[in-house]
């Protein structure tokens, strides 16, 4: 019987913590998020980079990961990501990195920014806001609003955000230097050999 669910909470994580040598943290959030705040021992992999060498990670991971986000939400599409490439023994953490905060978990705090979610939010709530108003005075203009709602639409539908891709290119997002596949891949402990 496996130990490890798909999907754990911040309490259970809190217990494997007690042995880092037998599970691995991945924050796949975007480095700025991960600098803002992120769990003690945890490496930052961000789903843009895992996406393109979810092959040569999942090759390398040799214990029981989990996989961390904001809310869960890109977590869950880096677990169905290396899944689909052969990797085993991957777990979501539900809530994110603020439900293990919230359970008592330490985090390591860096410069204050706005999270990835929030800054989609805020930018697609301005754009409605702005496509009304202007709607008012040309009628036109009232589409963007609509356009919004539908790209939020699909966004939930297929459990993506275009938004949120274009918004973690801007440099506000970036933070520390953007590193190569190599050099994360380098990091994690409990790599094997690869073949």
């Amino acid at each position: 019987m496996n130990r490890f669910p798909d999907r754990i909470d911040a309490s259970t994580l809190l217990g494997w913590a007690g042995d880092p040598d037998a599970v691995t943290v991945i924050d796949v959030r975007n480095p700025a998020e991960f600098e803002t705040a992120h769990i003690p021992g945890s490496y930052n992999v961000p789903l843009s980079l895992l996406g393109e060498h979810a092959a040569a990670l999942a090759a390398r991971l040799d214990r029981q990961v989990v996989l961390v986000c904001q809310s869960g939400a890109r977590a869950a599409d880096a677990q169905r990501r290396l899944a689909g490439v052969g990797a085993e023994k991957l777990h979501v953490l539900d809530g994110g990195i603020g439900a293990y905060a919230a359970a008592g978990g330490e985090v390591v705090r860096g410069r204050a920014r706005w999270g990835m979610e929030r800054q989609v939010r805020f930018v697609a709530g301005s754009l409605v806001v702005l496509g009304v108003a202007l709607g008012l005075r040309f009628r036109p203009a009232g589409l963007l609003a609509g356009g919004i709602g539908a790209g939020l639409t699909v966004s939930a539908l297929t459990d993506t955000c275009t938004m949120a891709r274009v918004l973690s290119a801007l440099p506000y997002n970036r933070g520390p230097r953007d590193r190569t596949a190599d050099e994360v891949l380098s990091e994690l402990p409990g790599l094997r050999s690869a073949a």
